[in-house]
């Protein structure tokens, strides 16, 4: 008995390991991503309609969505997901670069209508994510909807942008 209890108490810990750095690197990534581009001058000073979030909020929704994608991440993972589909790694990580790569490209390079493609893509790559990860665990799949969101926040943010210039 005594080995069993053993073996459940390593598996528990490798398990804690691997969530700790399924959801610590996005929000790692995120934070540096935000850090070298996330401030904005032009943003700040755009006239806005009421519902615009201020910058704050949209770093706040950023590092949101990368704690959300990272433990929709684990949770596949977790169920041997990303081995049998493993075109749900690919969109995984697709997410997460083009969710990177917005903040360079419309707040470092100032490339607004680039930002807009992007978003479009992001979308596009999170409902295939949503339904790959729905398939093989129905929270990962949920876990992934606040993210679409994410997108379409951004899409919104970004037509601002593209209009104002």
């Amino acid at each position: 008995m005594n080995r069993r209890r053993q073996k459940k108490s390593g598996m528990a810990r490798r398990g804690l390991r691997s969530l700790s750095l399924a959801v610590a690197l996005p929000l790692t990534l995120s934070l540096i991503d935000i850090f070298y581009f996330g401030s904005s001058s032009r943003y700040r000073t755009l006239p806005k309609p009421f519902y615009f979030p201020p910058l704050w909020a949209l770093h706040l929704a950023c590092l949101a969505t990368a704690f959300f994608s990272g433990l929709s991440a684990w949770l596949v993972w977790a169920e041997g997901g990303f081995h049998r589909q493993p075109t749900a790694l690919m969109l995984y990580l697709g997410q997460l670069v083009l969710g990177l790569g917005w903040y360079p490209i419309v707040f470092g390079a100032g490339a607004t209508r680039v930002g807009l493609v992007i978003c479009g893509a992001l979308f596009g790559v999170l409902v295939g994510c949503v339904r790959m990860f729905r398939n093989m665990n129905p929270i990962a799949g949920d876990l992934v909807k606040p993210c679409l969101a994410w997108a379409v926040l951004l899409a919104l943010v970004n037509v601002r942008l593209v209009s104002s210039h």
